[in-house]
């Protein structure tokens, strides 16, 4: 698959995490693109940054709720969409914690949190929803950076660390049980982006890694099996 033409609203995105900091910019740039995005909000009734871009684009962006740590709502989005065909699902939610907290000051209960957030709950979705998308269309999941064990040379964020290296493990472990498949399958690594979670010292601008990464993700399109790539298209080390 190659990327849409604008005007070409044939294909569709399922988002996970889309409310707002990268998921929402994704959502942006893949609606500049010339697709269409269904993109999923935390339940509440709060209004957000996805819910503004649905009245931009009325007959281009479908709003769906889900909390990622709870499997009933997981299965319950998997019933609403049943029928439907995605050309991509790409896995955003995630969360953070004290980065100055090491492994061994962090509660039980914040490990847990930060784990079934980052870890758990992307691979249950993707496990719950992959047969909505398209056999050769492509599932990503936000990773990070610091989720490679070969580049952790500064240590700090620990838990974080953790989880997104867990993730990649997770991810690695699906994909060898899909090897056989023409599946493209992408941990993306957005850089330090200046967002909520990343805080205000990041060096990057939303502008300056979504964009970019949507592109990696279109050319990753065209080349099955699991990559771990940056913002830039660059490998990134296990």
């Amino acid at each position: 698959m190659s990327e849409a033409e604008p005007g070409d609203r044939s294909r569709t995105i399922l988002l996970i995490g889309a409310s707002r900091g990268l998921g929402h910019a994704m959502a942006a740039e893949f609606l500049r693109k010339g697709w269409n995005v269904v993109g999923t909000v935390r339940g509440g009734g709060t209004r957000t940054l996805l819910h503004d871009l649905a009245d931009e684009h009325r007959d281009r962006v479908g709003i769906e709720t889900l909390d990622i740590t709870e499997p009933d709502e997981i299965a319950a989005l998997r019933g609403r969409l049943a029928g439907r065909q995605f050309d991509m699902l790409f896995v955003n939610a995630g969360t953070t914690n004290n980065e100055t907290e090491t492994i061994g000051e962090v509660t039980t209960d914040e490990f847990i949190r930060v784990m079934v957030t980052n870890a758990l709950s992307p691979m249950r979705v993707i496990e719950t929803l992959e047969d909505l998308v398209s056999p050769d269309g492509l599932i990503g999941v936000m990773s990070s950076g610091q989720g490679s064990v070969a580049n952790n040379t500064s240590g700090m964020r620990e838990v974080y660390r953790g989880s997104k290296a867990a993730l990649n493990q997770y991810m690695r472990c699906y994909a060898a049980r899909h090897a056989a498949g023409a599946r493209p399958m992408a941990l993306m690594a957005p850089g330090w982006v200046r967002t909520e979670l990343g805080g205000p010292d990041a060096r990057l601008t939303i502008e300056e890694s979504i964009p970019n990464l949507v592109n990696v993700l279109f050319a990753k399109q065209n080349r099955p099996g699991l990559e771990y790539l940056d913002y830039l298209g660059r490998t990134v080390p296990w």
